[in-house]
């Protein structure tokens, strides 16, 4: 079921992005029938700079422990779940939509190559759901950690073009991302009656996407599509009843950005 969910909120993901270049692409093909091409030299210059907006999608990526569904925690460990003693029955990731603000520094290398620094500002969150079975009555308890994340990103990429079209060019962008959490957890401590599922501060990601620039009078609008896959283990290890069902956990980030420059 969870997956299901993460299938349909993804797809919305998608479509709202189709939708949008729906919107967008009408004024561009009627500026090209007039054949004006707007802001002609824009992109011969060495740098230029913008800002974007974007919507994003964080989730998980959930590398369980072997057997874990063999492991038994004591009534201290399920103290949280009042259980004598428990079984995890499952762990997945259910994701929620956050948004993204930046700024665009984008350095020319060639007619079709450009280097692009993103400095932005990311919040969004993201769930846990464990499943547990109480033992001795054999009771499943579903419980959710919510998980929030405000990250500082550094992202460097690649931009490949195509050539341009009246008012119209797509490309491909790829390169990696450092974000730091601001909301990292890791090193707070305990309070009374409460497990916290922390994440560390710091991961690196590998980046892909695609996009599509319509050339204005006055700026240049973009849409964009952004795929990021975490490489580090983001959760904090605490040997309890949440964190020892888990081998690794990485993240995951889908982003939809409009870009003006």
């Amino acid at each position: 079921m969870i997956k299901k969910r993460i299938f349909l909120r993804l797809s919305g993901f998608l479509i709202a992005a189709f939708t949008s270049l729906v919107l967008v692409i009408p004024t561009n093909t009627c500026a090209q029938r007039q054949k004006v091409e707007n802001m002609p030299i824009y992109d011969y210059s060495k740098y230029h700079f913008g800002f974007i907006l974007a919507v994003n999608q964080m989730l998980f990526t959930i590398r369980p422990i072997k057997n874990m569904q063999h492991i038994y925690f004591d009534s201290i460990a399920a103290a949280e779940i009042n259980a004598d003693s428990a079984l995890i029955y499952s762990i997945e990731s259910e994701p929620t939509y956050g948004f993204t603000v930046g700024i665009v520094s984008n350095l020319r290398l060639g007619n079709y190559f450009d280097l692009r620094f993103v400095p932005s500002l990311s919040f969004g969150e993201r769930n846990l759901d464990y499943r547990f079975m109480r033992l001795p009555d054999n009771l499943l308890i579903d419980v959710r950690k919510n998980v929030p994340s405000t990250f500082v990103e550094f992202p460097f990429h690649l931009k490949y073009k195509s050539k341009r079209q009246g008012n119209f060019r797509a490309y491909l962008l790829g390169g990696f991302t450092y974000r730091l959490d601001l909301s990292s957890q890791a090193k707070k401590k305990k309070e009374t009656g409460q497990v916290l599922v922390k994440l560390n501060r710091n991961d690196i990601y590998s980046d892909l996407g695609f996009g599509f620039d319509f050339y204005f009078e006055w700026f240049k609008f973009g849409t964009e599509l952004t795929m990021s896959y975490g490489f580090l283990d983001m959760l904090k290890h605490e040997n309890n009843i949440y964190t020892d069902g888990i081998d690794k956990l990485s993240s995951k980030i889908f982003q939809f950005t409009f870009t003006f420059e």
